[in-house]
């Protein structure tokens, strides 16, 4: 079990950065429209025209590399996003949003 978690571990942070959204994702980030959540997903910090869809987008991506990590090590949906979102707050540049407590704080 334990090893199946570090595997699970070990590929999140390929998941996180999801190439296809890159750089509209990083913009985001830099702008303070978007900020990583403790539950793997992004949120949103304040909102623009294309953030909601680029939430949605992003957040569907992760959630189904998140089902198929869980399913292929034998874990639950739960704990592999609680391993995310934990690697999603640590990766987290300084001056970028992360939600904590409720409330949206700059790392």
């Amino acid at each position: 079990m334990k090893n199946r978690i570090l595997s699970a571990l070990f590929a999140l942070p390929l998941l996180l950065s999801l190439p296809a959204m890159a750089i509209e994702l990083d913009e985001a980030k830099q702008k303070g429209y978007v900020g990583e959540q403790t539950d793997g997903y992004l949120g949103i910090v304040k909102s623009a025209p294309e953030v909601p869809e680029l939430v949605k987008d992003v957040n569907a991506k992760r959630k189904a590399k998140y089902q198929e990590l869980a399913q292929k090590n034998g874990i639950s949906l739960a704990q592999v996003e609680a391993l995310a979102g934990k690697k999603a707050v640590e990766k987290t540049s300084a001056g970028h949003y992360i939600l904590l407590d409720g409330q949206w704080v700059k790392k």
